[in-house]
């Protein structure tokens, strides 16, 4: 009928809007964000910038600290930019490449998947396809200044120290690596848990920069999941000795920096946490090696593991971090 209402019509409609709803609001922030990440690129590498030219020069390797370094292949913050920064205070006396095997990926899976069940990880893979959709190409070039600036702060290493190249980090062959360049510590960047035969090869033991304020926010993404929470004060690293549990091992510092959840992803957060503090970072680790430094009390305080992001609570991140701003 002319002029009169088109029942059809407005059910597709309603139709559409729900579908934008499911789908569209992810979008939404990209699109909102691409049209800004001119002008946010540009702040983010005069950040970055300022963030490295900030770092103190620090002892040199001449105090006689030997360290380990461990990280997966292909971690180019690891190999071309902390692998400096840590030759700045110490003789990276070794190595460890973690060459990951598909059955390790295959393993995180499946306990992923135990974890929060099929449905929910829908989410988790909806999340990991939306950051290299729409994040990660932004997130690459802010690295790219972050390692920039790393190489103008930190001279390459004066030798190619001995490298191990290993599918899995937890072999025999990893801990009597470790065990014959005599490190005192190892900084292990690495996603998978260390058996104590290598992380207590070390004098000192094993660190790590655990992303997460522990034991709050123990296991993967600490940032993500505090941000999710609305426990804006436990975003940020806690620099952690390894032992038998999962971010359970004696912590040394917690370290953070005015973060822009509304623009940094939790990624680039996790990155910058580290970037934003080197230079208390290697303080503490040298204080730890003076024997100078004792673990904080965290007794009675709540604990708690976490998994992989989920892209509703990333939506819900994004749009709260909207309303604050």
């Amino acid at each position: 009928m002319i002029g009169g209402p088109d029942r059809r019509g407005s059910r597709a409609t309603r139709l559409l809007l729900a579908l934008a709803v499911l789908f569209a609001i992810p979008g939404t922030f990209a699109l909102s964000a691409a049209g800004a990440a001119a002008q946010f690129e540009e702040e983010e590498r005069r950040r970055t910038i300022r963030t490295v030219e900030r770092l103190a020069a620090g002892p040199k390797a001449s105090n006689g600290l030997r360290a380990v370094l461990m990280y997966h292949e292909g971690s180019r913050l690891d190999q071309d930019g902390l692998s400096r920064w840590l030759a700045s205070f110490s003789e990276v006396c070794g190595i460890v490449v973690i060459r990951e095997r598909r059955q390790a990926r295959r393993a995180r899976i499946r306990r992923e998947l135990r974890r929060v069940g099929l449905p929910r990880f829908f989410d988790v893979a909806a999340m990991r396809l939306f950051y290299r959709a729409f994040i990660a190409r932004r997130d690459r070039r802010v690295e790219d200044d972050a390692l920039e600036q790393l190489h103008k702060r930190y001279p390459d290493l004066r030798r190619e120290p001995p490298t191990l190249i290993t599918e899995d980090p937890n072999s025999a062959a990893v801990a009597d690596f470790i065990r014959e360049r005599a490190p005192d510590f190892t900084l292990a960047r690495c996603k998978t848990l260390l058996r104590q035969e290598v992380f207590d090869a070390p004098r000192l033991g094993t660190f790590v920069m655990h992303p997460g304020i522990c034991p709050e926010y123990r296991n993967s993404h600490g940032c993500f999941w505090a941000l999710a929470n609305d426990d804006y004060d436990h975003v940020g690293m806690s620099l952690v000795r390894i032992d038998e549990g999962i971010d359970t091992g004696p912590v040394y510092g917690y370290y953070s920096y005015p973060y822009d959840a509304k623009h940094e992803s939790h990624i680039l957060i996790q990155q910058r946490v580290i970037l934003e503090n080197l230079d208390a970072i290697r303080d503490r680790l040298l204080d730890v090696a003076a024997g100078k430094a004792t673990p904080l009390d965290t007794t009675g305080r709540p604990s708690a593991t976490w998994g992989q992001p989920w892209l509703t609570k990333y939506v819900r991140i994004r749009w709260k971090a909207r309303r604050r701003a």
